[in-house]
């Protein structure tokens, strides 16, 4: 039977892309290949061309941008061992998978109750790995999971609003039409042009300063003419390669065209996106010329061809003066980078917004994704975790361990993350906007967005004009394709 619905599968993705791109749900797309839907415990499928997912046939030890660990796993959600459950956890942040297996081996120590982390790789398509364990009845207990995606798991995640945590942070994800909480917020991130404090002090630039595209303009010209005596190999250090970096520029870079300067609830320049697939003229025009500033004070070769660990060890290193990337770097320069970061003296960072219209003082928080939990899985003891993830020791755990910033009103933890003040900060003083590209069409960053940034940082023609145009065009052309396959 796996073998027949793999293939009714792949027949689907010749047909129409993938699960997520078409708008069907999980459930939904295993009834299209196998007719009526099996009772809810039963129902399976997987992500349409997710070859990926797989081709590791379900097994985290073998699936492709997946470390688990040391002893691996195998079988379904967890595993009664005869004596206590065994969960899983699907991490999608690949920089903390140390600490997340810390904090696990702290509830193990605590409660007995064995918690295995598995994280995919940097880039890598968790929710195409997921799908194709839910399609070999392995999914596990406990998943990270992006706002745009819920819909797909529609009636297989369980219900979180009754737990103990919920009234302790705004950040849970609710379900748009009930209201019924499904999703753990772990962490708070931000997304800003970040910078090398100490950089900037030596070159008498004040962050405060810069506050519109022509002091930016300035700072970088400054930063440029001191580049030796810096140290700098660049001012910027922008990346647009499109295979593995899509996220940050078709993302997190282009959420900041959504929500730069804005209130947390504007949605404006969204809808406009959802009903009509348009920009704004003005507004788009604006944030090209600005993407343009970023990457014509790149480095060449990391910026069409660079990797996330070369931007980031770079940026660590005290090679660049600024790194368009969010807060979660932090994780890496204290971490796998902390080598390049001490010989570059542990440097004092900050944020600023991308102020690519005067006056625009906001940079961007939420929660990048939740924690959810499967309905097949170990629902209790799933739920006991994240209480655990939720009470002081995990909070502890999470912040000075993770360097996450803690969503929660009653933690009182701040981590070594040399980002998490910064965040505080921002927060404390009501200068933040929200992370609407969330709510776009799903897969739109690596099927379409990614690559016009790529075309622009490639180009030597393309002009602003050129690649809001450009911009523009993709996505009225995925969202068409969407409605089709839709259909």
């Amino acid at each position: 039977m796996l073998c027949t619905v793999l293939a009714g599968v792949m027949a689907l993705a010749a047909g129409c892309g993938s699960i997520s791109e078409s708008g069907v749900s999980v459930k939904g797309a295993l009834s299209l290949i196998k007719g009526p839907e099996p009772p809810e415990e039963a129902a399976g499928a997987a992500e349409a061309g997710g070859a990926n997912a797989a081709s590791g046939e379900g097994t985290p030890s073998g699936a492709a941008g997946v470390s688990a660990g040391a002893e691996g796993t195998s079988g379904t959600a967890g595993e009664d061992t005869g004596t206590a459950k065994t969960l899983r956890l699907l991490n999608s942040k690949s920089e903390v998978d140390q600490p997340l297996k810390d904090l696990a081996a702290a509830y193990e120590a605590k409660t007995g109750t064995k918690v295995t982390v598995e994280s995919t790789a940097a880039g890598a398509d968790a929710q195409a790995l997921l799908k194709g364990y839910y399609l070999s009845d392995n999914m596990p207990d406990i998943f990270a999971c992006e706002a745009a995606s819920f819909a797909s798991w529609d009636g297989l995640i369980a219900d979180l609003s009754g737990e103990p945590w919920v009234g302790d942070t705004d950040a849970s994800y609710a379900d748009p039409e009930s209201g019924a909480v499904l999703g753990f917020p772990y962490t708070t991130e931000a997304i800003g042009l970040a910078y090398n404090a100490d950089i900037l002090k030596e070159a008498a630039i004040d962050p405060a300063s810069l506050t519109g595209p022509k002091q930016f303009r300035e700072a970088f010209q400054k930063l440029n003419k001191m580049k030796k005596k810096l140290g700098l190999t660049a001012v910027s250090g922008y990346c647009a390669e499109d295979q593995n970096l899509y996220w940050s520029t078709g993302n997190h870079l282009f959420g900041v065209y959504l929500d730069e300067g804005l209130a947390r609830d504007d949605t404006t320049y969204l809808d406009l996106i959802n009903s009509s697939q348009k920009l704004d003229p003005d507004r788009a025009l604006h944030f090209a010329q600005f993407v343009g500033l970023l990457q014509s004070y790149a480095a060449p070769k990391l910026l069409t061809d660079g990797t996330y660990d070369d931007q980031v060890r770079n940026f660590a290193a005290g090679k660049y003066a600024f790194i368009p990337q969010g807060s979660w770097i932090g994780a890496m320069m204290t971490g796998v980078d902390a080598d390049a970061y001490e010989q570059a003296g542990n440097f004092g960072v900050g944020m600023v917004p991308y102020a690519f219209e005067d006056g625009m003082d906001t940079i961007l928080t939420n929660s990048p994704s939740w924690w959810a939990v499967s309905k097949e899985g170990n629902v209790d003891e799933a739920k006991d975790f994240l209480n655990f993830c939720a009470g002081d020791e995990g909070q502890k755990i999470l912040a000075e361990e993770a360097g996450f910033v803690s969503p929660f009103r009653s933690s009182t933890y701040v981590g070594s993350d040399p980002f998490a003040p910064v965040i505080r900060e921002y927060l404390a003083n009501g200068k933040t906007s929200s992370w609407h590209w969330m709510e776009l069409k799903e897969g739109i960053a690596k099927n379409a967005l990614g690559t016009v940034f790529s075309q622009y940082a490639r180009s030597k023609k393309m002009s602003a004009k050129g690649f809001t145009y450009a911009l523009q065009e993709a996505i009225r052309k995925y969202y068409n394709k969407a409605e089709e396959d839709a259909q």
